[in-house]
């Protein structure tokens, strides 16, 4: 299954953000994985950024990576450099982009 979502990182914060994501725990990517994610894509167009995500089931990958320490860790400094972050209890299913066009 293939997702899109869009989230939005503070115009003070986007130097921080990015650095934080050429260091994404291993222990992070892992789980990601094991979740049954196959690839996650972020781009980013000044504040606006939109992930592109393939996994197995979304709905499932959000419960596996909930409740993890390394996640929520994750979550907590993604918390301090974005306007508009997806939250991943089970509400965040909801954050998806709906589809309009595929070719």
């Amino acid at each position: 299954m293939r997702v899109a979502l869009h989230t939005t990182v503070r115009p003070d914060r986007i130097e921080a953000y990015e650095a934080a994501h050429r260091e994404v725990p291993v222990e992070l990517t892992e789980a990601i994985r094991a979740a049954g994610a196959h690839a996650w894509t972020i781009w980013r167009s000044g504040t606006d950024l939109f992930h592109l995500l393939d996994c197995e089931d979304y709905g499932k990958l959000l419960a596996a990576l909930e409740s993890l320490p390394v996640n929520i860790a994750w979550q907590a400094r993604m918390a301090e450099l974005l306007d508009a972050a997806h939250d991943y209890g089970a509400e965040g299913h909801a954050a998806a982009l709906p589809v309009v066009w595929v070719l």
